[in-house]
């Protein structure tokens, strides 16, 4: 058997500029070290995996070497740096916490801290996991870390600073590392395979960064695998997704051409494959909104950095994004995740993902609310002549295409207690195909086309007159006093086409945010269906909706008062001879 070394530990760094994605703590302990300004006490605190214990070992090793570099790199070539090397040395000392947390390995440890280095300047002390430490160790240790000798360093390193008691935080110098980008992963994987002569696809790398959510050391262990199933020294696509059992990527893009051509069938029969490959339905529904989340970044040449995908799937998502509605984007992500929080509470998640799935097929035919037509099976929706998923997308978010009719979708209304007409339901049979119910299909498109004509009607611009005309009306059919004072008071600004509501308390914004009917009141009133709201505070209007206090009168003005009100107390000031001015 070969004494196989995994890359976690062969490639593991041995200068600072080599450590992957941790820049800024590199360039302060390079400045540290050449000013002279070196702390006795050090706390690295970051996830798991992204080179705390490294950065402990290069300073260390930096501190002791006997011919330090001039950009103040280890030499790996004394006898200080090669005892390191080969675990000999006697003035690095590294303790595991997780293992010798008692207050009695704190103390054998302060006891080794009395003896001077034998070689080199300085002794450190490396423990990792540092929070795993009991409090009584904590407590027996702060007394060295806050005044060791000149000769002693300590580099704590954890995965959890929250769980540090302040004492020691205050005694130490904190660096928090990162978490690596998927990038400067790629790029290092792909350094390791120029030295290993592998050849990776750039894809399957990319796969590897993301899985690894931010831990290098992460990625490697995956990339040892892929490299133990890989044949021929070759690392495809198909084989990372296959071995990490990750969705296809193809499978989201396919789902959202089938979307683009309201092809329900077609969604169906994908997200049937996907199943029988064995991925849970709410690990696609997820993926599909991320899908969409990264279309709609693609929209925007400035949020494109957001895209952490290789340059050939970058270039993929920006073809489909240009073809893509922002209306039919934000509408699938909104369907998207009410389907995943609605999920668990599901009897049947099949069924559940599925509606989900077509309510996103005929987002681009939703006829305007008040249009509804009759219900049709999808037997009797038109039958699409295109294959190309460009011809169905050309409508823009703000127009309809008229050219030809949306084919009809099932209108958003409650269903009705009474059975429905005997002329219009067929009971199912067996295997058999529902039969097709008896609506003249003429009538309904010719409906639906009309519905699409007055979408794209010119509509009276918005102005603040009558903003201010929509805004009194639901003032006056307000019920409760409360929530019409504070309407009342509250100013309203005209943006294009949004309103900008200022009030002048947190209570009376609270209040109208759970104002459910204000939003849909002002688009019907104003007849803008995308009219935006926006509700902020105005520390102006504080002043005019707080209520004035009433002065507290004075024991002077309490007498003249009740003397102006009450003949008693006139007469007996009368007959006592009690002046006014008098407390």
């Amino acid at each position: 058997m070969s004494n196989f070394v995994v890359s976690a530990r062969k490639y593991r760094p041995a200068r600072f500029e080599d450590v992957v994605g941790q820049e800024h703590v590199s360039r302060t302990l390079k400045n540290a070290l050449q000013s002279g300004q070196v702390a006795h006490a050090f706390l690295f605190c970051g996830p798991r995996g992204v080179g705390k214990t490294t950065c402990a070992r290069i300073l260390a090793k930096v501190l002791n070497c006997q011919h330090v570099t001039k950009d103040f790199e280890p030499c790996n070539t004394c006898d200080a740096c090669k005892a390191f090397s080969e675990n000999a040395s006697f003035n690095i000392t590294e303790l595991d916490a997780a293992s010798n947390n008692s207050v009695e390995h704190i103390r054998a440890l302060i006891e080794q801290v009395r003896f001077q280095p034998q070689q080199g300047k300085y002794k450190v002390y490396i423990i990792d996991e540092v929070h795993m430490l009991s409090q009584q160790a904590f407590n027996a240790f702060l007394k060295t870390l806050e005044e060791p000798p000149p000769y002693a360093i300590f580099i704590l390193a954890t995965t959890e600073k929250h769980k540090i008691i302040p004492t020691i935080l205050s005694r130490c110098q904190i660096y928090d590392f990162r978490r690596i980008q998927p990038a400067d992963m790629v790029k290092h994987l792909q350094g390791i395979c120029q030295q290993e002569g592998i050849d990776a696809d750039a894809d399957a790398l990319h796969i590897i960064a993301q899985k690894a959510d931010g831990a290098l050391r992460d990625a490697l262990s995956i990339f040892d695998r892929m490299m133990a199933s890989a044949s021929n020294k070759r690392i495809t696509y198909d084989d990372v997704i296959s071995n990490l059992n990750v969705l296809d990527y193809d499978y989201y893009f396919q789902v959202v051409d089938a979307l683009l051509l309201q092809d329900a069938s077609k969604v169906m029969l994908l997200f049937d494959d996907i199943l029988k490959k064995g991925f849970d339905p709410d690990l696609f529904i997820n993926g599909l909104a991320e899908h969409l989340r990264n279309l709609l970044v693609c929209k925007d040449e400035q949020t494109l950095v957001l895209l952490e995908v290789s340059d050939n799937l970058r270039e993929r998502y920006r073809q489909q994004a240009a073809i893509c509605p922002t209306t039919l984007l934000l509408t699938g992500l909104n369907i998207a995740n009410d389907c995943d929080i609605e999920y668990k509470m599901a009897r049947n998640k099949r069924l559940h993902v599925e509606m989900a799935l077509i309510k996103m097929t005929f987002i681009l035919s939703a006829v305007p609310a008040g249009k509804a037509v009759p219900a049709a099976t999808p037997a009797e929706m038109p039958e699409k002549k295109t294959t190309d998923a460009r011809v169905a997308a050309q409508k823009s978010d703000n127009q309809a295409d008229i050219s030809a009719p949306p084919a009809p979708a099932v209108p958003d209304t409650p269903i009705s207690d009474s059975p429905a007409p005997a002329s219009t339901a067929v009971a199912p049979k067996g295997g058999e195909k529902h039969a097709m119910t008896k609506v003249n299909l003429a009538d309904m498109l010719e409906e639906a086309n009309q519905a699409a004509l007055e979408e794209v009607r010119p509509r009276e611009p918005l102005t603040p007159e009558r903003a201010r005309a929509a805004w009194d009306a639901y003032v006056s059919q307000v019920d409760k006093s409360s929530i019409r004072a504070i309407l009342q008071v509250a100013e309203i600004e005209v943006e294009a086409h949004a309103l900008a509501i200022k009030v002048g308390t947190r209570v009376a914004e609270s209040t109208l945010r759970n104002e459910a009917s204000l939003t849909a009141f002002l688009r019907q009133e104003l007849d803008i269906s995308d009219l935006n709201i926006s509700i902020a505070r105005d520390e102006k209007l504080a002043a005019v909706e707080a209520p004035k206090r009433a002065k507290p009168l004075t024991v002077k003005e309490r007498f003249l008062l009740m003397s102006e009100t009450n003949p008693q107390v006139r007469e007996l000031q009368k007959r006592f001879d009690l002046r006014p001015d008098e407390d």
